[in-house]
């Protein structure tokens, strides 16, 4: 199996996803829970054990992803799993429950997005054929595109939460910030869906993401790194760094497909 050299820029987008999703279970196993984006009810039989479970398949998968032989595995594991598992029926049960809530679609969507990322991944991997993984690509690049809407949605349904998030250092203000990220992510969004400066798009929400892990998670960790949200948060934007990166990867054509 031989790599061009666009392949094995492609890589770093999908090893970036991979250590999100690692990140995101040492999370779990270090606080010996779900991820806060896998909404399981506290009474749940065994919640404890099933968290350690889910957490090491995440872990395993995340690091079979890292493994160029493993990749498409891992990838496939992990579409899987947050697509079935924690989009459908962790996040399906509270999106019915809440349905005229706008935060549980949002947060559904930062899971979907996990998914879509795992799907191009394995898509560009695996040993399928050409139009299937032309089609499993632009699955998950349509979901990515989906969940962007939304996360830009969301930073205006909650303005109020999104705004303090701004370092107030920020010139010209944290409510300039928030509604333009609100905007950059919609704008992100549609492009992704209708092919439209597509790859810039998702060029630019990964530069964004990257942001956040400067401007946001990292400080909030400096400030209290004893906090299960701030940790999971980080840990979440990795992932979607990773995602939007596999994402910008995808949307470059297939000129850098492995020649086996």
């Amino acid at each position: 199996m031989v790599m061009t050299a666009e392949k094995k820029t492609m890589a770093f987008g999908w090893r970036v996803y991979g250590l999100g999703v690692m990140a995101l279970s040492l999370v779990c196993l270090a606080w010996g829970t779900f991820d806060p984006g896998q909404p399981v009810p506290k009474a749940f039989p065994n919640r404890t054990a099933l968290a350690y479970a889910a957490a090491a398949f995440m872990l395993v998968a995340g690091a079979a992803v890292e493994w160029r032989r493993t990749t498409a595995w891992g990838a496939a594991a992990l579409a899987a799993y947050y697509a079935l598992i924690v989009v459908i029926l962790m996040n399906g049960r509270v999106v019915l429950a809440h349905s005229t809530e706008y935060g549980a679609y949002s947060g559904a969507a930062e899971q979907l997005a996990i998914a879509a990322g795992g799907l191009i991944v394995y898509a560009a991997n695996a040993r399928i054929d050409a139009a299937l993984a032309a089609r499993l690509t632009r699955l998950g690049q349509l979901a990515f595109g989906v969940c962007a809407l939304l996360f830009g949605g969301a930073h205006f349904f909650y303005m109020n939460l999104t705004t303090p998030l701004v370092p107030n250092w920020l010139p010209p203000s944290q409510a300039f910030w928030a509604y333009a990220t609100g905007i950059g992510h919609i704008a992100a969004g549609v492009a992704i869906l209708t092919g439209v400066g597509a790859r810039l798009a998702a060029i630019l929400l990964t530069a964004m993401y990257l942001a956040f892990t400067l401007l946001v998670h990292s400080p909030m960790l400096l400030t209290d790194p004893s906090s299960h949200t701030n940790w999971s948060e980080s840990a979440l934007n990795i992932a979607l760094i990773g995602a939007a990166w596999v994402v910008a990867d995808s949307l470059a054509g297939s000129s850098g497909a492995i020649r086996r």
